[in-house]
């Protein structure tokens, strides 16, 4: 499957006949480039005796509860926040807790937990508590068309860079307590966008500012897997659980009440407030009784009018049969090539010499209309004033020739 979502990954960012999904989702279940399926998923061989499992709770709001595990059709896991052997990994467009899930965040930490955080936008007052000073959130604003990144070697401390072609959204730290602050990685230019914090009690918190490194498209661009490795390494291989976050995917501030809703949806906030949940259904009840009476019709059903019969036609046809029946059938083709004449003269505004061959040029070019059988056409119009007789059998057959005309020009 991996192998499957490489080859489909590469053959959208090369083939340039094809449009690439641009869309930016940083989600766990999405294949398509900006999507995180690729790190999700290996999680499993950097940390190969932990339980991954996945959170949609805010941080200060488990103690002791059951997560589901990464399949769905598994049964669920207990897991408490005080067992120190977790990682804890969010990866989001933005995290912005508030200061009740700010101050939980720590509470794990304290614990011996790690938790990893990579995002396009981080609370200003997270960054303040650990005396960070970011840009001013230009990762939504940076639009540039590739993204040069480096991480320092776990083992080395060697400073590794890795680049892709592709969408760029990093920010970078403009200022960082450096008695308290390890920079694992830098940006093109040389300025930190990956710091770490370590804690007494053996935990640690990572603040990560290019989460498009973490993507499908950059990961299984050349050699860029390793900066994962990297990455994830600085994370304690031997942990027991393996947490990734859906929570800040969705909410930011606390918006989240005990049940995991919104606190202005539908079956919260509103329904708590009984004046104006009853106010609300009075205004829905009277919306649906003057729509019922509204649409119904206020006049009488307008009739059909029948449009008029075109008398010309009539009177075409009328005139045909006359000549027909006189068998004067030389006149009658004369009067159906004057009217061939008229009407290309209307309709295209072709100047009618029917033995000008630059006439049959411009007329074929306008119709379109198969330039063989409209000289065949032409020819038959040129030499019917010198034909003595027409048959009806030769009448028939021009006048099958003028309705193809009609009907395909």
């Amino acid at each position: 499957m991996l192998l499957l979502v490489a080859f489909a990954t590469l053959i959208v960012s090369c083939d340039s006949g094809k449009h690439m999904n641009k869309k930016v989702t940083l989600w766990r279940t999405d294949k398509i480039p900006y999507g995180t399926y690729y790190a999700y998923e290996n999680l499993r061989h950097i940390f190969p005796d932990a339980r991954v499992v996945l959170n949609k709770r805010s941080p200060d709001r488990y103690k002791s509860y059951k997560l589901k595990t990464e399949k769905e059709d598994e049964e669920s896991t207990s897991i408490s926040d005080d067992d120190p052997g977790t990682n804890y990994i969010i990866i989001s467009n933005q995290v912005i807790p508030d200061e009740s899930e700010i101050n939980a965040l720590f509470s794990l930490v304290g614990k011996g937990q790690h938790v990893f955080i990579s995002a396009l936008t981080v609370s200003e007052s997270l960054l303040d508590s650990l005396h960070l000073k970011a840009a001013l959130y230009t990762g939504s604003f940076n639009t540039e068309d590739s993204l040069t990144i480096s991480v320092n070697n776990p083992e080395t401390n060697d400073s590794l860079s890795y680049t892709y072609p592709g969408k760029a959204l990093d920010n970078y730290f403009v200022s960082v307590d450096s008695t308290i602050t390890n920079i694992l990685g830098r940006d093109r230019y040389g300025r930190p966008n990956f710091v770490q914090f370590n804690y007494d009690g053996g935990g640690s918190i990572f603040i990560h500012l290019a989460p498009m490194a973490f993507t499908n498209f950059f990961l299984l661009h050349k050699n860029n897997k390793s900066y994962y490795d990297n990455a994830l390494s600085y994370l304690p291989k031997n942990s027991s659980v393996v947490r990734w976050d859906d929570y800040f995917r969705y909410h930011s501030a606390g918006n989240d009440d005990n049940n995991g809703k919104s606190l202005f949806g539908a079956g919260s906030w509103l329904s708590k407030q009984k004046g104006l949940s009853m106010a609300m259904m009075l205004l829905l009840v009277v919306l649906l009784i003057i729509y019922l009476f509204e649409s119904k019709r206020k006049q009488r059903i307008i009739p059909v009018i029948p449009p008029l019969n075109n008398a010309s036609v009539d009177f075409v046809k009328t005139v045909g049969r006359l000549y027909f029946q006189r068998h004067d059938n030389k006149n009658l083709a004369l009067k159906m090539t004057t009217h061939f004449q008229d009407h290309v003269r209307n309709k295209y505004g072709i100047r009618t010499a029917l033995s000008d061959p630059e006439f049959e040029n411009k007329l074929a070019w306008k119709t379109g209309y198969n330039p063989r059988n409209l000289k065949n056409l032409l020819f038959y119009m040129n030499t019917l004033p010198e034909m003595i007789d027409v048959s009806d059998g030769d009448l028939l057959l021009f006048n099958r020739k003028l309705e193809h005309f009609y009907k395909y020009a």
